[in-house]
């Protein structure tokens, strides 16, 4: 009988199959071109998009757009430019190589609009967290029973100081737990990570949660979307203050159109499964079983505000930021 090693690696489709090449290559000066040529017949500013997004569940209204016409509907052209991490996108966004970044976390976006490194504006809110749609995972034989028992341990997040550590660290105060020590881990290399021991425990985002899962036998330790951060803001589409107010008209045509989209995935959860196999490497069966994240239709101020708040309130913003100013009308 094979080992779990073995079936990490050569089983059914695994955590290493949905691991993407994922590169962000900056546009060169045609697009500007192109985009003055074309925008006339349609009154936008521009009709070329480029959008920097990541492999996660939290995507699905940006491909459902894509794939249904609702940008070109538009007028849009937009571009998707696959990466690994939100982050990597961000001095791409800065100089206009890129004009927007979806599944962007807030976290981060929103402390470099603090530190003056980007001057943030969100056009639409991406996803919410939802039930088990991230999850604390630790191998099925593990002593870490509780949350408790995470104090001291070794954590795999995508990135430090940011959603994952925020959410998880907000549930472990409520509990009274002590905190880990976090690792970043891009989520494709999580499942190897925990198998060979190099982390306790992983914080992991859908697909890869339910990959894990399946690969490892891993076992859920607690959801990460368990109270006090149920339905929190998690992600959104992103662009700079320059770009919005450039460029109004494209702006509001993308944000019509990814409303449009996740009005879809709300009212059809078949819809986004069906996207799925299509650019975050899963199959059709584990796109079925994967639990997904919440997808607003309208971008709730307040509910930002919570994030905010509970950034302010764990160090990682200096002082409260109103969300409501950053906001795209």
């Amino acid at each position: 009988m094979p080992t779990r090693r073995a079936r990490f690696r050569t089983g059914k489709p695994t955590v290493a199959a949905i691991a993407l090449v994922m590169t962000l290559a900056a546009c060169g000066g045609d697009a500007d071109d192109s985009d003055s040529s074309n925008a006339g017949g349609n009154g936008l500013e521009r009709s070329s998009i480029t959008v920097a997004a990541l492999p996660l569940a939290d995507d699905a209204p940006l491909y459902i757009a894509q794939d249904r016409g609702l940008f070109k509907k538009e007028g849009l052209d937009v571009r998707i430019q696959p990466v690994q991490q939100s982050i990597q996108a961000l001095p791409a966004l800065s100089k206009g190589q890129v004009d927007v970044i979806a599944s962007a976390n807030y976290v981060t976006f929103l402390q470099a609009h603090e530190k003056g490194t980007l001057d943030l504006r969100i056009l639409a809110e991406g996803a919410r967290v939802a039930p088990h749609m991230m999850d604390v995972l630790v191998p099925q034989d593990s002593d870490i029973r509780s949350v408790a028992d995470l104090k001291g341990k070794k954590v795999a997040v995508n990135i430090l100081n940011n959603i994952q550590s925020l959410t998880l660290n907000a549930i472990l105060d409520q509990q009274g737990a002590g905190r880990p020590e976090y690792r970043q881990i891009a989520f494709p290399q999580m499942g190897p990570a925990l198998e060979k021991g190099q982390v306790d425990a992983v914080h992991a985002a859908e697909p890869f949660n339910s990959a894990i899962q399946n690969d490892l036998n891993a076992r859920v330790l607690v959801d990460g979307g368990s109270a006090p951060v149920e339905s929190i803001p998690i992600s959104g589409y992103v662009t700079t203050r320059g770009y919005a107010s450039g460029n109004p008209k494209t702006a509001a045509a993308f944000k019509r159109a990814v409303t449009a989209a996740a009005q879809i995935a709300t009212q059809d959860q078949s819809a986004v499964r069906e996207e799925l196999p299509k650019y975050a490497k899963v199959t059709a069966d584990q796109a079925e079983s994967i639990r997904l994240p919440a997808y607003p239709a309208t971008t709730d101020v307040t509910q930002l505000r919570r994030l905010t708040e509970l950034m302010k309130k764990q160090g990682l913003l200096k002082k409260a930021i109103d969300p409501g100013t950053l906001l795209v009308k």
